[in-house]
């Protein structure tokens, strides 16, 4: 046999849905390719190549990013049983999915290296799986395997669990924090949701991670704060006092709010702290203690959420234009003295 011998009659270009020729080795016995014709094809020289165990490239030659990405979710899919127990429902109906840096880069982030420059693509598989790390495939287990997201047709973590998942693997300060700050600032999610992933994959305790956390809380203030200022002028709310503290004349501090409107007694905190660990059967107390206070003195706290800014500005405006509205009919509010911060 040599590297002319005839192939199986089937069009082996159809194998690949005509898009990427990436197969595994069952898939070409599948279609009537023995082994030791997989083999001679892949020798030094012949036609085809192995990319990683067990799944081929029908071409000689670099393999694209395209082609990569696929050997390596090929690679993840089609190796290594499951481990015999009982896991969750999320982790057996979950396919393998792009996570890290080749992540990132498909969702776009400028900070992210171009993926033909990885030598290694990341792949979040269920933590059951029996799997090993092979070649340029990183395999990266978990638990309440999330969602993925389909770009440009391949499954991809969602931007928080891709960010976690490469801040895991990075110790340049100044990397991390770019691509957190690219996270809020290009719209891609929330701070408070990068930094839950990054607590539940015990990156908090890391230095310069805490630096890169605290220049992402203030990025993603700022762009709330914006997006309020933008709202209240967009939908032709009252103009408010803009981040005051509120106190009692001569008494104690009640809290400080984003928003206040006091002929109305109304005031609008933006929700964007995020608990440490140790704070998280307590998220909300802060908030509803100063609700608890304001209520007392016949002052409406209406909290919002950036993503509510950013995706429903008409909603957060429809909710506060309810509660100044609401305010005809009420008591008139104590006096509070009203401080900027």
């Amino acid at each position: 046999m040599n590297h002319d011998t005839p192939l199986s009659p089937l069009p082996l270009h159809h194998l690949a849905d005509g898009r990427c020729p990436v197969l595994t080795t069952q898939q070409l016995r599948e279609h009537g390719v023995p082994p030791v014709e997989i083999a001679e094809r892949c020798r030094p020289g012949g036609p085809w190549q192995q990319l990683l165990p067990g799944v081929h490239l029908l071409h000689q030659g670099p393999p694209t990013s395209e082609e990569r990405l696929h050997a390596a979710l090929l690679y993840a899919r089609h190796r290594g049983p499951s481990v015999p127990a009982q896991p969750r429902a999320a982790e057996t109906t979950r396919e393998p999915m792009i996570t890290g840096l080749a992540a990132l880069a498909l969702h776009g982030f400028a900070a992210a290296p171009p993926l033909l420059s990885l030598d290694r693509i990341e792949v979040l598989v269920a933590r059951t799986r029996r799997l090993r790390s092979a070649g340029f495939a990183g395999i990266v287990r978990g638990a309440d395997l999330p969602t993925p997201q389909e770009v440009t047709g391949v499954p991809t973590a969602p931007v928080p669990r891709a960010l976690a998942d490469a801040v895991a693997g990075l110790t340049d300060g100044v990397t991390v924090r770019r691509l957190l700050t690219e996270a809020v600032r290009g719209g891609h999610c929330e701070a408070a949701a990068v930094v839950r992933e990054l607590s539940r994959a015990r990156l908090l305790t890391r230095p310069h991670v805490v630096d890169a956390v605290d220049a992402l809380m203030a990025e993603g203030r700022a762009l709330a704060e914006q997006r309020l200022y933008e709202t209240v002028r967009a939908y032709g709310l009252p103009d408010p006092l803009w981040n005051v503290d509120l106190r009692l004349p001569g008494g104690p501090y009640l809290g400080g709010v984003d928003a206040y409107w006091p002929e109305y007694g109304v005031a609008v905190a933006i929700e964007t702290r995020t608990p440490r660990p140790s704070e998280c059967n307590r998220a909300d107390a802060p908030r509803d203690e100063l609700r608890e206070r304001l209520e007392r003195l016949g002052i409406t706290l209406v909290r919002c959420r950036p993503r509510t800014l950013r995706e429903a500005p008409e909603q957060q405006a429809t909710v506060v234009r309810t509660a100044l509205m609401a305010a005809v009919d009420r008591e008139p509010t104590a006096y509070v003295v009203v401080l900027p911060h």
